[in-house]
């Protein structure tokens, strides 16, 4: 195991241009790209400035189709139920807004929440006369499923469940949370922004009717793209609140049809570059192998976890890991300095990490009497003498 660890770290440092920077840590943000990636993408906008967007894009269109199916590979669905995008977040809205809703439909959020989820339940609520509320949590702020199933009923309409949340390492229990739901005809959307690219995850085996995700943060492709998983059995029944001439044929004067897959979630026009980078990206990750991956960021999350945990007036923020399985989401607070400090006088010795404030994840801090937290994420490109110069900066603040 140990050596199958090395190896995949070797692997993805050097191919990686970035990685030997500093010390990076803010892969939940946006991560940096193997050189495929960056590679695909330059060549492809030095493609569209030698012979114009649509005959560069007519050059690779069946390598625009097997992103499609790479994405599909990964989450272990048919191509057809793969719509792809510009973000998570238009991804997550593209299927929440299509889920009808009436007045006294109940809609369940996460207690992790991130805002994007909570303010678009917000609004919906108010246009239909459906309401919003918080399922119940445990001591670590995971889903409590035995609380959770003495609140559903019939009335539920969405399950909103974040995966892992954007200000911790949780990790939330999907597949009891999905039978939870189905037993009373709810749907579930997952929310896979922070676990696509580091959890090897099955949307068979999870069971979910959605997944959003994007491709920015571990899969480490470009800026401005993002996917949506949606279960066949739903696809013929959601209608999205706008169509164009790719999700749809205008088929009379009066008449249209819906495509009749996921692409009925996309548009025409996209960032073909970004798209060639996303495919580029997964296809990395699947050489790599998705579970090699994981155990390797799980393995440096954990490592810079413990190390934090034994620094004086360093407090990590995540749940205990004796009790839980943890994302490489690694949260902490130093005493005396304010997280925005910490992250700046970390930049200045060469150490990328980012903040994660009370707005973003407004229900977990408010519970928890957090402002603020300071995020470090490592992805399997990291060696451990990096892990060991950031946590000498840590311990170095004052």
């Amino acid at each position: 195991m140990e050596t199958n660890l090395s190896s995949v770290v070797d692997t993805a440092h050097a191919e990686t241009p970035g990685a030997a920077r500093g010390v990076f840590l803010d892969s939940a943000g946006s991560s940096l790209p193997p050189r495929v990636v960056t590679d695909t993408v330059v060549d492809h906008l030095r493609r569209e400035a030698e012979i114009g967007g649509y005959a560069a894009a007519a050059e690779r269109a069946d390598d625009l189709l097997g992103v499609r199916a790479s994405v599909g590979r990964l989450l272990g669905a048919p191509a057809r139920t793969v719509a792809l995008s510009d973000s998570a977040t238009r991804a997550w809205c593209d299927f929440f807004y299509a889920v009808p809703l009436a007045p006294g439909d109940r809609i369940l959020l996460s207690p992790v929440e991130y805002a994007t989820g909570a303010v678009a339940a917000l609004q919906r609520a108010r246009a239909t006369g459906a309401t919003v509320e918080q399922m119940p949590a445990d001591d670590t702020g995971a889903i409590d499923v035995a609380a959770l199933e003495r609140v559903l009923d019939e009335r539920v309409a969405l399950v909103s469940l974040v995966h892992a949340p954007t200000n911790s390492g949780l990790i939330n229990p999907v597949r009891e949370v999905v039978d939870a739901a189905h037993a009373v005809g709810a749907r579930v959307l997952l929310d896979a922004c922070q676990s696509v690219g580091q959890v090897d995850l099955d949307v068979v085996d999870l069971g979910v009717d959605a997944l959003s995700a994007t491709g920015r943060k571990w899969l480490r492709g470009p800026r401005g793209t993002g996917m949506l998983y949606v279960a066949e059995h739903l696809l013929a029944t959601l209608e999205p609140r706008s169509l164009d001439l790719h999700s749809a044929t205008w088929t009379g004067p009066t008449s249209y049809e819906i495509a009749d897959d996921a692409r009925r979630f996309e548009t025409w026009e996209h960032d073909v570059a970004a798209r060639l980078g996303l495919g580029a990206a997964v296809d990395h990750l699947l050489a790599l192998g998705p579970r090699a991956v994981e155990a390797a960021v799980r393995d440096r999350a954990d490592r810079l976890r413990g190390a934090l945990r034994e620094l004086p007036r360093v407090t990590v923020r995540d749940p205990d890991t004796r009790r839980d399985r943890l994302s490489g989401i690694v949260t902490f607070t130093v005493d005396g300095v304010d997280p925005s400090a910490v992250k700046t006088r970390l930049a200045e010795q060469g150490v990328t990490v980012t903040v994660s404030p009370r707005s973003s994840t407004l229900l977990d801090m408010t519970a928890r009497g957090l402002d603020a937290v300071v995020r470090a994420s490592p992805h399997c490109f990291l060696r451990t003498d990096q892990l060991d110069a950031a946590v000498s900066a840590v311990s170095a603040l004052r």
